[in-house]
């Protein structure tokens, strides 16, 4: 005789991992575990398209920007609209997939931002500066697609692999993220055989690499994981009156902090440090100087991305808030390199590589712990708020590195960065406490 399955052995378990066990509509944990198996890989492969498209289309960015403009000083608004748009589109999303599932959720982000992709086209047409910037704000919504995916790795997961799964999906988004800059040259060639604008043939390979990622997603991401997991919920509140529910608010709210405070921390610095290069390479070749400054964003984008599966690992291991302290120490270490080593391209270098582990290990623990301790009746809204949240420190946190880094240099603004690490250390101990705390029993309270 089978029992059906409970919620906490999906999607929010503490400490469950179910086997053997049989929903009332007659799904069985291993069949469960199959479809979080299928959905880990179908996310994978939608965040290598999903990066193809979202760096191909930074990568000329600030070169668009700058040039419709006709000033060097708006370069960054590009960048900033993606931002925005990002925060802008993070919620609404999130309510979609809570009402019509993940697939539904991430295929409307990316075909949004299909359509921010024809503007900025258009708007490099017509020499339209303003209409370049809506285009850009628009296509933020499939940047916090990508961003929601990592939350639907964990839709089905159990407690033993949540933060290997979720981490698998970030690390995915490292060959995007790597190739996509790369096709700038291919897609200008093509671009201009079929008479295109100037600068805008790459963004044909966004165009294919998104299209794909939304067929990828419709086809293959059955059964949605998201209603899944609301269908295995329902069914044991069915099955039992009193249900044991995994919501820890404070826990929640400090991963949500963690998140948007590393996250911060990484952009007000990595946003600054190519012009800090290009000071410090000053009577350099030009060449020499883009040289240093690729292999630097490149090696950082590298520490993001290719050790998540280790920091994921860890949180499974180790802990949720231990894992996020081990980036703090990241962070510091990068911050004080950054700091002290100003005026070395090789400390740069290595501060930039240090910031990207120290954002890999706080993002992917974080992320871990706001999904575990939000209750099912809560985890999208959350999840959402959570990108947003980041979006907007990540943006304002750009836009105020500049100020700084005009005042008291690239060293002082490393400085100034530590106090959102201090703040992280400081509050872990109350995330560790309401982290360990026994879920409360009874129905999903209203707020969160």
């Amino acid at each position: 005789m089978t029992r059906p399955v409970k919620p906490d052995e999906v999607g929010s378990a503490p400490h469950a991992d179910p086997v053997g066990v049989r929903t009332d509509s007659g799904t069985t944990a291993e069949e469960v575990a199959g479809v979080q198996r299928r959905t880990v890989w179908v996310l994978s492969l939608g965040q290598v398209l999903g990066g193809l498209a979202f760096g191909a289309t930074l990568s000329l960015g600030a070169v668009l920007a700058a040039e419709l403009s006709g000033e060097d000083a708006f370069s960054g608004l590009a960048a900033a609209a993606v931002t925005f748009g990002t925060a802008m589109t993070a919620v609404p999303l999130a309510a979609i997939a809570r009402r019509r599932g993940r697939r539904r959720s991430l295929t409307t982000g990316m075909a949004v931002a299909l359509v921010g992709v024809g503007l900025v086209i258009v708007a490099v047409s017509l020499r339209a500066f303003p209409l370049l910037l809506v285009g850009f704000l628009i296509i933020g919504a499939g940047q916090a697609a990508n961003l929601q995916s990592r939350f639907a790795a964990a839709d089905l997961a159990t407690d033993a692999s949540r933060g290997r799964d979720l981490s698998i999906v970030v690390w995915a988004t490292t060959v995007g993220a790597v190739l996509g800059p790369n096709l700038t040259g291919p897609g200008e060639i093509i671009g201009g055989a079929i008479g295109m604008p100037p600068l805008t043939g790459p963004y044909l390979f966004t165009l294919v690499a998104q299209g794909l990622a939304i067929v990828l997603y419709l086809v293959a991401m059955r059964p949605d994981p998201l209603l899944l997991a609301q269908r295995v919920v329902a069914s044991a509140r069915a099955e039992s009156r009193t249900i044991a529910k995994a919501d820890r608010p404070v826990a929640a709210r400090y991963a949500i902090f963690a998140v948007a405070a590393a996250h911060g921390t990484m952009v007000s610095v990595m946003a600054m440090t190519p012009v800090h290069l290009a000071h410090l390479t000053h009577g350099a070749t030009e060449a020499a100087t883009l040289s240093i400054i690729g292999l630097t964003i490149s090696l950082h984008i590298a520490g993001m991305y290719v050790l998540s599966p280790v920091f994921g690992i860890l949180a499974d291991k180790v802990g949720r808030v231990p894992t996020i302290l081990i980036g703090q120490v990241l962070l510091v270490a990068a911050l004080l390199t950054a700091s002290f080593g100003q005026l070395s391209t090789t400390a740069v270098t290595v501060a930039l590589v240090l910031l990207g582990l120290g954002w890999s290990a706080s993002t992917v623990a974080g992320s871990t712990l706001l999904t575990e301790s939000s209750s099912e009746a809560l985890r999208t809204r959350r999840q959402g708020i959570s990108d947003f949240t980041m979006s907007i420190v990540g943006g304002l946190g750009a836009i105020a590195a500049g100020a700084v880094l005009g005042g008291i240099g690239y060293g002082g603004l490393a400085l100034v960065v530590l106090v959102l690490v201090a703040a992280s250390v400081l509050l872990a101990p109350l995330g560790w406490r309401a982290s360990r705390r026994p879920a409360p029993v009874g129905d999903a309270p209203a707020g969160g």
